[in-house]
């Protein structure tokens, strides 16, 4: 590798999982692991999970790391790396990300919200590179949103822009981990998924759903229902389109209130693919005001899975 490569350390902290890569400017990752969070236990738990995470994939590393960025749900203050009220973290109230771990590794730390992370990241590594403004969407445990424009990040007053996923659909709608009723992410984030089609399963017991699973609801995953619905089943196949039709109703009254047209998608519930990007697509252009309507754009991501560790990776390299 070149000695001239600039690195840095990218942290993607979800619900489920931390993901930590050191990627190169050039946006490809060298080495990277994954870690379950622990959300549930605590912060201390959560954060001694980053804390090994990246001790492990600094072990042995003989590169020379710029700093260390972090893509954290809630509201973050870039400035001060604090971060607060992670919707689907129990127990976090407001803590200093930033300095918790810049104590503990001495390095430039920079904190942003997951899903502006991984909105920087496409914008400058993936599907957004040659776009002047896009909204990018994270579907994973939680629902996130990014806002470009102009070629910057927008944060909004307090840093708190692109909450997309507390958006509500519904004023009497299932409760979300966030405190209110209805939101998008209590339709389509991964655990409420689950639990909404692992309700339903019993009115419709043809659904191949029940082979893959071999009757036991306790091993049924997002990925389940796709492989259901790529095979055909045709209650899986409607699961997946009323997701999108969630997403699109949601996406229409974004792209009304910002005059923002192009949305970005990734994270894994976007891994339903085709079917759902049709159905948000359709959606959303049959209820985005007209003059908007011809400028739709649904976008898959191009980092994936990777998103959030070069978004987080990319925080360094732009702001240091």
């Amino acid at each position: 590798m070149p000695k001239s490569e600039k690195y840095a350390i990218g942290v993607d902290l979800g619900g489920t999982n931390v993901k930590v890569g050191i990627v190169s400017q050039e946006g490809k990752i060298v080495k990277k692991l994954s870690l379950e969070t622990f959300a549930n236990i605590g912060p201390d738990e959560v954060i001694a999970q980053i804390k090994k995470g990246v001790g492990q994939i600094l072990s042995g590393n003989k590169l020379k790391i710029r700093g260390i960025g972090i893509g954290s749900p809630g509201v973050v203050s870039p400035k001060k790396g604090t971060v607060e009220n992670p919707p689907n973290f129990p127990g976090w109230n407001k803590i200093n990300l930033g300095k918790i771990l810049h104590k503990e590794f001495d390095i430039n730390i920079y904190v942003e919200n997951d899903a502006n992370a991984a909105a920087i990241g496409e914008m400058i590594f993936g599907a957004g590179k040659k776009l002047d403004s896009f909204i990018m969407i994270t579907l994973g445990t939680g629902v996130g949103g990014g806002i470009i424009f102009k070629g910057k990040l927008f944060r909004g007053e307090y840093g708190a822009a692109g909450e997309i996923g507390h958006m509500s659909v519904d004023l009497n709608g299932p409760k979300c981990n966030c405190g209110s009723f209805g939101c998008i992410e209590a339709y389509v984030g991964n655990n409420y998924l689950v639990k909404r089609v692992k309700n339903e399963l019993n009115e419709h017991r043809e659904s191949k759903i029940w082979q893959i699973l071999k009757n036991d609801l306790n091993l049924l995953t997002p990925l389940i229902i796709d492989e259901a619905a790529t095979s055909g089943d045709e209650y899986a196949k409607s699961v997946v389109k009323n997701m999108g039709m969630y997403l699109g109703a949601t996406l229409a009254s974004v792209a009304n209130a910002l005059d923002i047209g192009t949305f970005i998608i990734g994270g894994g519930v976007a891994g339903f693919g085709k079917p759902l990007f049709d159905s948000i697509q359709t959606t959303v252009e049959s209820r985005v005001l007209t003059p908007i309507r011809k400028r739709i754009k649904v976008l898959p991501a191009k980092l994936k899975n990777d998103a959030g560790i070069k978004g987080a990776s990319a925080l360094v390299f732009y702001k240091s």
